[in-house]
């Protein structure tokens, strides 16, 4: 074997590494997302109804966050993102419900 080679599986490995680790920083950042946005969604839910303090919105946040992050641990970005679009068809479904109940 080559410096040739050696030079070329060594280049192969980095930009593997790379691809694995932008995926990962990827599907980390989808799940924070997540979280943080269904755990702003109860938090402001619960605070509304039970009339909650700022220290609790912000823990309520953190656990949901949390919460969402070790479920969708073993979840691909594909399902993910699926749940994040029945979520948002969800939430445009309450909307309208909103927007035509008297």
């Amino acid at each position: 074997m080559g410096v040739g080679d050696k030079m070329k599986d060594y280049a192969s490995n980095i930009q593997d590494g790379a691809k694995s680790s932008a995926m990962s920083f990827a599907h980390i950042s989808l799940r924070l997302i997540t979280g943080f946005f269904l755990g702003m969604l109860t938090g402001l839910i619960a605070q509304e109804l039970v009339g909650f303090g700022t220290f609790v919105l912000v823990f309520c946040v953190v656990v949901v966050m949390a919460v969402v992050l070790k479920v969708f641990s073993k979840w691909g970005m594909g399902q993910i993102l699926i749940f994040d679009l029945i979520c948002v068809l969800v939430a445009m479904l309450l909307r309208m419900y909103i927007l035509v109940a008297p």
